[in-house]
């Protein structure tokens, strides 16, 4: 970092050259790998008289325009190589020499395990060969791939298999075609000795899809749930979108090494192992979700990122943002939709709004960047998905389908802007086009300030509303937004009540959606009978913090029927009684009471229970504070629960002995619920520091036979009875030492314990056998989850940051 540079967005200028055709040799040895790239190159810019050609990292052999060895026509960097070359259309070809085994990135062609794969996104490609690395310059692909047959007999390449051969010397060749043009990210390759499970899928033309999931040898058990998950993610393209996949195979490996979740490349999706591989022994309930979510988000991006792909990487909420807004409403459609939005809410809130509020604070489309590699963050993804919401919101889902067809239909096989995309939403009519699309260009998280009164003669009902736009990291000031905002007003059984709006301009969605254009704003609603019970932002409908002085949050939380709102009431209650707490000692009654009555309430779903008991997180505290102090609310946080369990602790027994089912692992809703709701309630029951619940938590981790209960088991008595946790900690870790994935979860509960001594834990267990360094996962298990637990992080010593910053 010693020459930074920073790059601009209205710096932007096309690419001088276009690379039509890609034809990729990789000839790979025990030591080192020989790429030759062959380059059909069309000449863009007639006043260019040089092609510049990124590459890093690489041994240059060979280098040919039209076959004739260039020699001095040329200048090399350690960036790249620029060619003097005045021809309207020619070939380069370079031959170049690779070690992938040195390879430490994780960018480009490198080992993982037994296994040699590629991470190309967002610039890893020009660490394989030279080439215009960048996403505007779109190229057809051929691939081939030679390696010794018994160290590699499985070789994968994008798109459609075309050609096999066995040579006598002991080698094997694959020859891979993407009749697609992509850019270079896009780009994959694996070889190795990998097991494979295999299936199809039926596209709604009638054509049959090879599926393909690659693992290593003996994990095949483990990719089922995989395998159902992108079927039902195929399906639920074809009857949402209209898109059937293009290629005639779709392959998946999935590999321990990897620094993202998971990467689209065409046709050869690789994943971190995290969001393959799952059996009931290994994998918790959310970690079966999170496989179905992310297998259909790589999906997804076969159109929204593949097809249609960011012109730069400026525009990388244009594909991620799109195809997270994606997997949620697939997962929504596959599961629980309520529970679905709050989990996606509280994501976007402990990730996120933090993000938002600290100084790498940034829109959701960059104007600059140092590092690209640091925008892949909850901004782009997680906010961006936030405004892509709100558009369908605005369009309805007709429209909005409508929109995305046009986008579909216009841009395929280009590389666009979030100006095209919001060119085809906004031809649908519905929006404010150039107020809207200050979602994309300003950063932080809005406030939006509520006030409400009630004129019980005149039998109207005031609305008044006022954004708080912070400034910029910079100081600069922004402006206010055009968003919808979901409400409901409600009688004292929770029921809606009629109304009139006062104009009939006044911007209304069907009859809960208000459209807000301005900084200041108000509504009135007419013939209101009775003084109601306003729910506002329901839905989670747009990215705000709301300040709500008049909110009867006590009601909300027993009576609210939007499912959303209702968690978010009991999170305001709790957050209001943690204060009150940290000023008097006491519990509010009212808080106990309307707690109380979710725990009883028989008509909740348990899952949605089980979120509507939980107290806020740490996390989410410290965002209220203005002068962060992690002990007191700490203490609060424990002294609340403390109490809570105290006056249910009948109820809580007598839930959890109904609905504890320890040799039950079924995936389905009634059965995951049911370990929602006994894990939330045993959550409450060991803060009493009870012998016989404690004996219960250690029979829930000796009998329960999914992983979801016995990691729950053994992080509470990690946290609430660590005399009774080390003989269960040393089980865990003798019977799961040689699985790196459950290892993960060992690893997580230790650093995210909140008792005395962890961060000597965590030090200590930098040099256990089980860690390495050099695998992503475990490093987050580690040290990732160290920094997010707040008791021991942002400990008063100051030890915790000094470990960290080391």
């Amino acid at each position: 970092m010693s020459d930074v540079k920073t790059i601009y967005l209205d710096e932007y200028t096309p690419p001088s050259h276009h690379i039509s055709h890609t034809d990729l040799t990789f000839e790979i040895f025990d030591e080192y790998t020989l790429v030759i790239n062959r380059m059909q190159i069309t000449r863009l810019d007639k006043s260019v008289d040089s092609i510049y050609l990124n590459g890093e990292g690489l041994n240059l052999i060979t280098l040919k325009i039209d076959d004739m060895q260039v020699t001095g026509q040329f200048t090399q960097t350690d960036e790249g190589v620029e060619l003097i070359c005045h021809k309207d259309t020619f070939i380069i070809e370079c031959e170049t020499k690779i070690y992938p085994d040195e390879n430490t990135t994780l960018e480009g062609l490198y080992r993982s395990g037994t296994i040699l794969c590629t991470q190309n996104e967002p610039e890893g490609f020009r660490h394989i060969t030279y080439f215009i690395d960048r996403p505007d310059n779109m190229s057809i692909f051929t691939t081939t791939i030679i390696a010794q047959t018994e160290r590699y007999p499985v070789l994968l390449g994008n798109g459609n298999l075309v050609d096999q051969k066995l040579y006598e010397d002991g080698r094997h060749m694959a020859k891979w075609e993407d009749p697609f043009a992509k850019p270079s990210y896009l780009f994959a390759l694996v070889a190795g000795d990998l097991g494979a499970v295999n299936d199809s899928f039926t596209t709604m033309s009638g054509r049959e899809i090879a599926l393909n999931i690659y693992i290593d040898k003996g994990n095949e058990p483990k990719c089922g749930h995989a395998v159902r998950s992108l079927k039902k993610a195929m399906k639920w393209d074809e009857e949402k979108y209209g898109r059937e996949y293009d290629l005639e195979i779709y392959n998946i490996v999935a590999v321990d090494s990897f620094n993202m979740g998971a990467m689209e490349n065409k046709g050869l999706n690789i994943f971190n192992s995290h969001y393959v591989l799952a059996d009931e022994d290994s994998a918790t309930d959310q970690n079966f979700m999170g496989i179905e979510s992310v297998i259909a988000h790589e999906y997804f991006h076969n159109w929204t990122g593949n097809r249609i792909t960011c012109r730069d990487w400026f525009q990388l909420t244009l594909k991620e943002g799109l195809t997270v807004f994606r997997d949620q409403c697939f997962s929504a459609d596959m599961n629980d939709a309520s529970v679905q939005r709050i989990s996606d809410v509280k994501a976007l809130r402990e990730r996120q709004f933090v993000e938002d509020a600290g100084p790498t604070a940034h829109p959701i489309k960059p104007q600059s960047y140092i590092e690209i590699n640091n925008f892949y963050t909850a901004t782009i993804y997680e906010k961006g998905a936030e405004v892509i919401r709100m558009i369908h919101t605005l369009l309805g889902e007709e429209k909005f389908r409508a929109g995305m067809d046009l986008y579909f239909e216009t841009f395929d096989g280009q590389a666009v802007r979030t100006e095209d995309f919001l060119w085809a939403m906004h031809s649908q009519g519905g929006f404010d086009l150039e107020r809207f699309s200050r979602w994309y260009s300003q950063e932080r998280t809005p406030t939006l300030q509520v006030h409400e009164s009630y004129d019980a003669v005149a039998k109207e009902f005031r609305l008044d509303l006022k954004q708080v736009i912070q400034p910029t990291t910079k100081g600069e000031e922004q402006l206010p937004y055009y968003f919808p905002l979901g409400f409901s007003l409600l009688d004292n059984r929770g029921e809606k009540i009629s109304y009139t709006l006062q104009r009939e301009n006044q911007p209304l969605i069907g009859r809960s959606i208000l459209i807000v254009e301005e900084g200041v704003e108000t509504f009135i609603f007419k013939e209101v009978q009775q003084q109601p019970i306003l729910s506002i932002n329901t839905g989670f409908s747009a990215p705000f913090k709301i300040e709500h002085p008049e909110a009867d949050f006590d009601f909300l939380m027993r009576y609210d029927n939007d499912g959303f709102n209702r968690y978010e009431a009991t999170q305001k209650a709790a957050i209001k009684a943690l204060n009150a707490f940290t000023e008097t000692g006491a519990v509010e009654h009212t808080y106990i009471e309307g707690f109380g009555a979710i725990l009883a309430d028989e008509n909740l779903g348990l899952e949605s229970k089980a979120f509507m008991l939980e107290l806020p997180t740490l996390s989410v505290l410290m965002q209220e504070q203005e002068r962060i102090d992690v002990q007191p609310i700490s203490k609060a946080l424990a002294a609340v629960k403390k109490a809570l369990a105290s006056r249910y602790k009948e109820s809580m027994l007598a839930i959890y002995t109904k609905h504890h089912k320890p040799f039950n692992s079924a995936l389905d809703a009634q059965s995951m619920g049911e370990r929602s709701i006994t894990n939330a309630v045993m959550g409450y029951l060991v803060s009493l520091e009870d012998d016989d619940i404690n004996r219960l938590c250690l029979k829930q981790y000796d009998e329960s036979v999914t992983m979801t209960d016995r990691i729950v088991a053994l992080d509470l008595l990690e946290n609430f009875a660590p005399h009774l946790a080390e003989d269960r900690l040393r089980h865990f870790y003798e019977r799961y030492k040689e699985d790196t994935l459950v290892m993960n979860k060992y690893l997580s509960v230790l650093s995210a314990s909140e008792r005395e001594g962890t961060l000597e834990r965590v030090q200590a267990l930098q040099h256990d056998p089980v860690y390495d360094v050099k695998v992503p996962n475990l490093v987050r298990a580690l040290l990732g989850v160290f920094a997010r637990n707040a008791v021991a992080f942002h400990a008063p010593t100051g030890h915790g940051y000094a470990f960290l910053a080391e």
